[in-house]
């Protein structure tokens, strides 16, 4: 099945749940996989942040993981609602799924603050979970996507680092950004679509423009990013798949590797559950090019 860099034509799917069904699911892992279920990854004065970790078995040797994170608007969703992690135990990949502070817990940037300190702790404790710190992976769907974004172009610029500082290498193989927000300031307040939920989630740092862009991946596009593969339907009337075209052409131009998948009237995340195989395979592709998948 052909698709260029830019479209992809009718086909799409999710790699993982995309609902945002906050109801608690069962992942399927395969045997020798051991789970390690609600392990704390961040905590702070009455409150803690937990992940869902699904290894694989320590005789392959370090392995590449997925850190998954679920979308919801910042202000809603489980890492309950993400199951669909089977193409990448296919492949090898162990699989982090994590929670995070929602808005009616605390507002900006503590999303982003977990989401990084979720990726630090993989790397703290690399060794232990038989991962490969070479091969880590961040993917999200929606205000997912914009947290995986967030925590994998900030790279070494530890702004957003103070609840879980101490590591200075910090940095992933790649990025799986399905349909994600990559300007915050234009949800909240673009000609597209006026997002309550991105004004809620920016509490009182909703008019403050340097803050706004700060927590915008697209203000983190640099030549040193890592790929980025980023999937999009024309026809979301949820987050503008203009944000997703404009992250692409900014990718491009400081020279990212970069696979912009649009699916032609594709609403955000509703696609046809036949297609969820070929999403797997593209993605795969896409990791298998970069020698991250096997």
């Amino acid at each position: 099945m052909k698709y260029t860099s830019f479209i992809f034509a009718g086909l799409m799917a999710c790699l993982g749940s995309c609902a945002q069904d906050d109801s608690a699911k069962k992942v399927t892992y395969p045997a020798g996989y051991t789970p390690q279920i609600d392990v704390v990854y961040t905590r702070g004065p009455g409150w803690q942040q937990k992940m869902d970790l699904y290894l694989a078995p320590k005789e392959r040797g370090p392995v590449p993981i997925v850190i998954n994170i679920h979308g919801g608007g910042w202000n809603h969703g489980a890492k309950e609602s993400q199951t669909g992690f089977n193409s990448f135990f296919k492949a090898g990949f162990a699989v982090a799924n994590i929670e995070y502070r929602l808005t009616p817990q605390a507002k900006a940037p503590a999303a982003v603050e977990d989401a990084r300190c979720a990726l630090i702790y993989i790397i703290k404790n690399a060794k232990e979970l038989n991962v490969d710190v070479n091969k880590i992976v961040i993917m999200g769907g929606s205000a997912g996507a914009h947290l995986a974004l967030m925590a994998g172009l900030l790279g070494n610029d530890h702004r957003f680092d103070g609840n879980c500082a101490g590591v200075e290498n910090i940095k992933v193989a790649a990025i799986i950004d399905k349909y994600g927000i990559t300007d915050v300031n234009d949800w909240a307040y673009g000609p597209h679509i006026t997002s309550k939920s991105a004004i809620d989630w920016l509490g009182d740092k909703a008019k403050d423009e340097t803050f706004i862009k700060s927590v915008s991946p697209m203000s983190y596009v640099n030549k040193n990013n890592p790929p980025v593969f980023i999937v999009h339907g024309d026809a979301d009337p949820i987050v503008p798949y203009e944000e997703s075209v404009e992250l692409h052409k900014k990718l491009e131009e400081a020279g990212v590797k970069t696979v912009f998948m649009t699916v032609p009237g594709g609403k955000h995340g509703e696609f046809p559950a036949a297609q969820h195989s070929e999403m797997n395979k593209a993605i795969m592709k896409f990791l298998k090019e970069l020698q991250i998948a096997r």
